[in-house]
Parts: structure tokens; sequence; C-alpha cells
């Protein structure tokens, strides 16, 4: 006598998730390609204010729900999920009009123009119990996982200090937009790209908090209207001043007792673009490099059986904009919205405001308790 298998319960599928994006410059065409590219989700709606790329980009994607004003395609829309991916003095009033909407909001980096921005769009997090993400792309690097990899195990031990910066030869974004409009952007190139070498340091260091910053800027080349392409003179708008660093440098010192030292520039008489982490341990060092014309690296330093050892990881594929969209929409599925509420990018909102603040003053300054 045969006993029949009992039938496996049909599982349903995951509702799928109505997506828009806001904002359809790089940042936002990376938004739209990662829903788009998403089974699980309805790339349904588009806002931009450029009737060029709405065309574009729903034409390219089949988005038949486009819309100049973004705050009609949260009325209209229906959405579940909403990327905004516009310049940062926006981030806050159209991410907390989203939250209040009941739509869950991935807005892209810096969080907002000022830490009292980003604290507000916590709060409407919190109030209105949807998520807030912010897409630090790349801490979804391959190397960066890598060498997250590598601090887990051990290999370097405790690490006390880290040197960390983006620093570019030539590249000033906008000069004359709300990119160097102070009141606009929040900052220059600190806020710009430092930030995200802000973050992934900080990550990798596994979160520590930033108790104090010494910091000071600079702004060398961009009131000449120099470092937007090349060297040569760019074309500046007429009557929009440059306002805000073109290089920043700045000393942390962390709640358990290990130091950052963070660079950031726009445009810099030096060689060539780079992007680098260096980590100082008990144990070993590291060094990760990349956005050179050399290439990446990411190299270990420690000890085999006492004799010096260099060590080259095994690096992934990169996630970038489409893993920190994965994220998002996995976050939204099955995470806890008290747990997602933008709380890390706003402690990178409060240290570059001081960092700014230190900067103004000349001397040191602390951050929260």
């Amino acid at each position: 006598m045969t006993t029949a298998t009992p039938a496996t319960p049909a599982t349903s599928a995951p509702r799928r998730l109505r997506a828009g994006v806001i904002g359809l410059g790089w940042a936002g065409q990376q938004h739209v390609a990662a829903y788009a590219a998403d089974p699980t989700v309805d790339l349904v709606a588009l806002s931009a204010m450029e009737d060029h790329l709405l065309t574009r980009f729903g034409d390219e994607h089949g988005v038949e729900l486009r819309y100049p004003d973004w705050q009609e395609m949260l009325e209209k829309a229906d959405l579940d999920i909403v990327s905004v991916a516009t310049p940062t003095f926006l981030h806050a009033p159209m991410a907390i009009a989203a939250l209040e909407a009941g739509v869950h909001v991935l807005t892209e980096k810096p969080m907002a123009q000022s830490a009292e921005a980003a604290r507000s769009m916590v709060e409407a997090s919190r109030r209105t119990g949807r998520i807030l993400e912010v897409s630090f792309n790349h801490r979804r690097r391959g190397d960066v996982a890598a060498l997250a990899q590598v601090i887990e195990s051990g290999v370097l031990g405790e690490i006390h200090y880290a040197k960390t910066g983006w620093v570019r030869r030539a590249g000033i974004p906008g000069l004359g937009t709300w990119f160097t409009q102070a009141e606009k952007s929040g900052g220059g190139a600190l806020a710009d790209i430092g930030v995200h070498m802000l973050d992934m340091t900080l990550h990798l260091l596994g979160e520590p908090a930033v108790r104090t910053a010494s910091a000071s800027t600079y702004a060398d080349f961009g009131p000449r209207g120099r470092g937007g392409s090349g060297f040569g003179i760019s074309d500046v708008a007429d009557g929009v001043p440059f306002e805000v660093e073109d290089l920043a440098t700045a000393f942390l010192r962390l709640e358990d007792g290990a130091t950052v030292l963070l660079e950031a520039s726009w445009a810099q008489m030096i060689p060539s673009d780079r992007c680098s982490v260096t980590l100082y341990g008990t144990e070993g060092g590291a060094e990760l490099v990349f956005g050179t014309p050399e290439g990446d690296h990411l190299t270990v330093w420690t000890e085999v059986a006492g004799l010096p050892a260099e060590v080259k990881p095994a690096i992934g594929p990169d996630g970038r904009h489409a893993a920190a969209v994965a994220d998002f929409i996995e976050v939204v599925r099955n995470g806890d919205p008290a747990e997602h509420t933008g709380e890390i990018a706003l402690r990178r909102a409060e240290v570059l405001e001081a960092c700014y603040r230190s900067a103004a003053a000349g001397a040191e300054v602390g951050i929260g308790a």
C-alpha cells in the first residue's frame, strides 16, 4: 500500500509594489532602471520638470503616468514606494509629503541640506510608520563588501585610525547651478562626495558615533570658474556666486576612541582622481582604492606565522544603485518600519553640519551627547 504524498500548499506570489521616481537626472535614472528590472515591482509613475526626460524614460520603460508636478503624482498615482532623486534642498519636503501620503521613501544622498531638515524627515517616518531609507550606493561596492568580511574575520584586529577621502583633479558639478548654492546644496565637495566616504568608513567600522569634528574648508577654484571641466574657465551663471567649498578636510573623534581623517575635493592640483579608505589595525592594515586611472585595488597587510604577508581578497560584483533599490524593496516587504527611519543617514547629516560649524568657527566642535 502506498501513501500519497501530501500536496504542497500553494504559496501566493508577493503583491507587486507600485513604484514611482521623482527626478530623472543621472541618479534618478539608476532608480528607474532598478525598479523596471525588478519582477516584483511595477514602475507606474515618473515625475520631472523636463518634458524630454519624462518622454524618454516613460517611453523606454512603458510608464504611462508622467507628472511635471510631483505633488500631483503623490495624490493620483496610488504608489507604495517612491524614490526621490532631486536637488538636495527638495529631499525633505518631497520625502515628508510622500511619507504623509502613506508611501515608503528611498531618497538620494545627502539626506538633506541641513541636519534640521534631515531630522524632520526621520520624525515624519516615525510619525507615519512608513519606511525612510537613503541611497548610499557606494557601500554596496564589491570591494567594500570584501573589506567588511576581512574586518569581521578579525584579521585587522582593533582598528584605531582610518584615512578616507574622495579627491578630484577637476569635477565641480554644475558651476552656477544648485550644486554651488549653499542654501540648496547644504555644502560643496564634502556634502556631495565626501559623504559617500564618510558613510563607507563608518559602515566598515561598525557604526560608532562621531563625538567631535575639527574641519577646514576652502574655495580656491570654483569662485574663478575653474575646476568644472578640466582647468579651463567654465561658464558660470550671471549673478550666481560660488558659495560652497571645493576642498574640505576633517578630523573626527569617535566614541570608541578611534579617529578618522576625511578629505573631499571637487578640484585640486593633483595627478588624478582618487577614492580611498585606509584602515590601521592592531593586527593588520588595509587599503581600498577606486576611481583612479590605474584601476581599483583592495590590499590587506598582516602577518602569517610571524612573517609579513600581503593579501588580495576576492572581490564580488558591485551592487551600487541597483542593490540600494533592492535592499529598500526587501525592507519594505519584510522590515520593521520602526527600524528604518533614516537615522543612520541623519547621523551623517549631523557630522557634515558639525564639520561646517567647525570650519566656520576655526575650532573643534562636539556632536550629540
